[in-house]
């Protein structure tokens, strides 16, 4: 189960027979029969002189269950991206900038940096949440995903390593494998944030960089407390490890005020750490805005790195989200108590439909993190495509798979949708109830 769970990575080398028998309270002869079946169930390898370690099983085959009718008129309800639709007031913002549009078209275009009001208005919501920021530290990117190439650009090589929660975010675990470089995973426990475990990485792995979601992590929606970052900046100091800090949800803060919440990491080590941000969740994904906070020398080594890549960013979009920044909090009010109440929809038809499966209530971001009764997370996503649901399975989710018995549920779809999903959801549950080996699921599968 810990592997199926993501606690045991892929790779994890194992002692010796004897060693394991030693260690534990049984036979040499008990050990060896329960690795053999490992090895049949293929949770384990060995090769003779190599030892033996963690693998995961693949295996093919899903049930065959009857399409449902569309949902709801939907040919297939995306719940592999954790992205809502725009906000109320975007076309607005657009219409405000066309009058103003001239103003930059007499220009070039180029802003290596980002417009000088988008950075202005970006370091300004820093301050207001406790960290004091000059727009000389920010850079604008296109998206979070640009961002975060940037820094692995700047920070790593091939066959360096990175530091990543376990599970993480699909997409930050597909470009750190995309510049060759290799993740080296610390396990999430129930509450959150294993510290001595982050500690005891980065003094054995000596990675070059730490990836972190602190701020409702994907997928836990765990977020760590002033008290957590301050004991964590002090681990990176000692170490002397960057820590790349993704905020993209920290707006999304479903039971209280975001300017109220635990100050940025970088408030506690602001030569350590870059902060990557974006107005994907909270605004909207079509924007593709996002950007980097750092110290002015970063930023200037950032920006020298980036014209191999982009020469800048759209222009029309940053003067769309420098206006929604003007005065972004009741409109970002509106999307979190909206979110809330689509959160408290899918949780309830989670309970009604699902009672086997097991989460705990996000305080934040846009998702529930489920525990299955069983390790059939790819099994679930196969089958629910029947049923007109396309999902993540968990295993996109582990740095080397795993996760079978967890699964991320969206709650950014209408509530009439959440609550026809849900109950497909149950159908498939029951459909698979017993079964514990995971079918093909699309490893492409664009996960938000």
């Amino acid at each position: 189960m810990l592997v199926l769970d993501g606690r045991l990575p892929a790779g994890t080398r194992l002692p010796a027979e004897r060693e394991l028998a030693e260690a534990l309270p049984v036979s040499r002869t008990m050990i060896t029969a329960a690795l053999d079946q490992l090895r049949e169930e293929g949770l384990v390898a060995s090769r003779r002189g190599a030892g033996s370690w963690i693998s995961l099983p693949t295996a093919t085959g899903s049930l065959g269950i009857v399409p449902d009718t569309p949902l709801l008129g939907h040919s297939m309800v995306d719940f592999a991206r954790a992205a809502p639709p725009a906000i109320p007031g975007l076309l607005a913002a657009f219409d405000s900038v066309r009058l103003r549009l001239p103003e930059q078209l007499a220009d070039h275009g180029y802003y290596e940096h980002g417009l000088p009001d988008l950075r202005r208005a970006i370091a300004d919501r820093y301050a207001a949440r406790g960290l004091p920021t000059s727009p000389d530290q920010i850079i604008v990117t296109s998206g979070a995903q640009h961002a975060f190439a940037l820094a692995l650009r700047l920070l790593t090589g091939p066959g360096d390593r990175v530091l990543v929660e376990q599970p993480s975010y699909p997409n930050a675990l597909d470009a750190i494998k995309s510049v060759s470089a290799i993740p080296v995973p610390v396990a999430m426990t129930s509450t959150g944030w294993d510290l001595p475990g982050i500690a005891a990485a980065l003094r054995q792995a000596a990675p070059r960089m730490a990836y972190l979601v602190l701020d409702f992590q994907n997928p836990t929606a765990h977020r760590l407390d002033a008290e957590g970052r301050a004991e964590l900046a002090d681990i990176a100091r000692r170490a002397r490890t960057p820590l790349v800090i993704d905020e993209t949800v920290v707006e999304l803060d479903l039971d209280g005020d975001p300017l109220a919440g635990p100050p940025p990491m970088a408030a506690h080590a602001e030569d350590l750490v870059i902060t990557l941000g974006s107005a994907s969740k909270a605004f909207w994904g079509g924007l593709r805005v996002g950007w980097i906070r750092a110290s002015p020398e970063v930023v200037h080594r950032l920006v020298s790195t980036r014209t191999a890549l982009d020469l800048g960013s759209a222009v029309v979009e940053q003067m769309v989200l420098a206006e929604l920044l003007a005065a972004p909090d009741q409109v970002l009010a509106q999307r979190r108590a909206l979110l809330a109440t689509q959160r408290d929809v899918l949780m309830a038809g989670l309970r009604e439909h699902c009672p086997q499966w097991r989460f705990r209530r996000p305080s934040g971001g846009l998702s529930v993190w489920c525990e299955l009764d069983a390790p059939i997370s790819t099994r679930v996503a196969v089958v629910a495509q029947n049923h007109g649901i396309r999902l993540a399975p968990g295993s996109r989710f582990g740095a080397h798979g795993g996760f079978e018995r967890w699964l991320r549920l969206p709650y950014v779809q209408p509530a009439d949708v959440l609550r026809e999903s849900v109950r497909r959801l149950g159908l498939v549950a029951a459909s698979v109830a017993g079964t514990s080996v995971a079918g093909e699921a699309d490893a492409t599968m664009p996960v938000a």
